[in-house]
């Protein structure tokens, strides 16, 4: 498969190359960034865990905020991306150029809002993160920097999602790929051999970040077949910037709700030391690589959701989604296996010196793999239902995860059966949200196996009136 395509033969691609070979050949670029995301993460935990148990748990304590300003890229990224989508479905590619390039500036000019915000309230944020009184030098030398790089992390996500929205997932890997392998080398040098410790790792992260960025844009105004980014297409009227919040809703809720979870989580683990912190801390982003592969493959399937959508093509919208699930539960529950019988091993490799960060990360993490499965369901609901336009149905499944019954368990079960209901209150709400899920989706599959849609909520992607950019 070529990955420069010219807008008419990208269509034709996506409404009429079988999902079996068309979805996996859109889904290994977003694999691997979605892999090398998870790589990013992974690195400062795996090189800042070898300092010592509280540096390792600072990065847990950050990661909560990394969640959220990953929350509004993908919220902007995979809301516009939706609208791109739609709209080139029905080849009305003026439009997919103007939600691009709001989707760009708004990014951009949001996450320098969080870097004023972060950088006057430093110590107030990072207790309220759920640092203790030995994580927090290590937590503020990290976050310092991590809030520098907050504007191009927003717009880098926004643009991934965007170029994946346009089928040109390969060029979106490139931007991913090269700010991460760059961080794999960056962190070990800054951090040791420089001799910067936690803040090496952060300033690692802030140059790759930059770096993917540059990338990221050069490809989007450059490359054949990429809708430009462009001042002058930069009309933020409220029917676009509404639809695009609409659309991207299930994203942030899912990511916010993430970063809320985190926080309350390194609040209750404070009570059983800064190893607990630190274990929970390392198992997330264990987890999180296993998962993000996954959620890759499902990214492959929303650019062809939101095309065949739009051209009315509803038995393909189906036949991508009964494909996908397949591969997703297959995946999770492979990889969820490997993980359950060697969980001792691969923990010891991240903290081998501090026994509790082991026993406590082990157990953690044979019980959060054991709902993987339940989780691939749960994303693909979350993915077919958004890439249409059911948004508030699909953000009802993104806030349950981390949100309706995740924090009422981590703030009951602990109170019940101390770090054991720290350990199970994830796998639990897995539970309980894959059953919302089917709830959720049932009357949408059958919708779309009639040829119809839900009247109660339409889906979003119609052309935006005549006169939006006047409003």
């Amino acid at each position: 498969m070529k990955h420069a395509y010219s807008q008419e033969e990208r269509l034709d691609l996506m409404l009429n190359e079988p999902v079996t070979k068309l979805i996996p050949s859109l889904a290994v670029p977003t694999i691997i960034s979605m892999l090398v995301s998870a790589i990013y993460n992974m690195a400062d935990t795996f090189f800042v865990s070898q300092i010592s148990t509280s540096a390792s748990a600072a990065v847990g304590v950050v990661f909560s905020l990394m969640s959220f300003i990953q929350a509004i890229g993908f919220m902007l990224g995979q809301g516009s991306g939706v609208l791109v989508a739609t709209s080139l479905g029905r080849r009305d590619n003026a439009e997919a150029e103007k939600i691009c390039s709001v989707s760009f500036f708004t990014s951009f000019f949001a996450g320098c809002l969080i870097l004023l915000f972060g950088r006057v309230f430093l110590k107030p944020l990072i207790y309220f993160l759920g640092a203790t009184d030995t994580i927090y030098p290590y937590a503020s030398d990290y976050c310092q920097y991590i809030l520098i790089a907050a504007p191009f992390m927003i717009a880098s996500f926004s643009m991934n999602n965007l170029l994946r929205s346009e089928g040109n997932a390969f060029f979106a890997m490139i931007g991913i790929t090269a700010g991460g392998i760059l961080n794999l080398f960056l962190d070990p040098l800054m951090i040791f051999t420089f001799g910067w410790g936690i803040a090496g790792a952060a300033i690692a992260t802030m140059v790759s970040q930059m770096i993917s960025f540059g990338i990221l844009l050069a490809q989007c105004n450059r490359k054949k077949g990429c809708i430009p980014i462009r001042r002058k297409y930069f009309k933020p009227t409220s029917i676009r910037l509404k639809e695009i919040l609409h659309a991207g809703l299930p994203s942030f809720g899912r990511q916010a709700l993430m970063s809320v979870a985190t926080i309350l989580l390194n609040v209750c683990s404070a009570p059983y030391g800064d190893a607990a912190i630190a274990a929970m801390s390392i198992v997330g982003r264990i987890v999180f690589l296993i998962y993000s592969g996954m959620l890759g493959f499902g990214q492959g399937f929303q650019p062809v959701c939101g095309y065949n959508f739009g051209a009315r093509k509803y038995d393909r919208v189906l036949d991508a989604f009964y494909f996908s699930l397949k591969v997703a539960v297959t995946w999770l529950t492979v990889l969820g296996v490997i993980a359950f019988v060697f969980s001792t091993p691969i923990i010891t490799v991240f903290r081998r010196d501090d026994p509790d960060v082991i026993r406590i990360g082990s157990l953690a993490l044979r019980l959060a793999v054991v709902t993987l499965p339940v989780q691939a369901w749960i994303v693909m609901v979350n993915m077919i239902s958004q890439s249409i336009g059911y948004g508030y149905r699909s953000s009802i499944v993104s806030i349950s995860k981390q949100g309706t019954f995740f924090i009422p368990a981590i703030l009951i079960l602990p109170k019940l059966t101390g770090l054991l209901g720290i350990q199970i209150s994830q796998p639990l709400s897995d539970v309980l949200t894959g059953i919302l899920a089917l709830i959720v989706v049932k009357p949408i599959l059958k919708a779309l196996k009639n040829g119809t849609i839900l009247p109660e909520e339409p889906p979003l992607g119609k052309p935006v009136s005549g006169n939006a950019d006047t409003e």
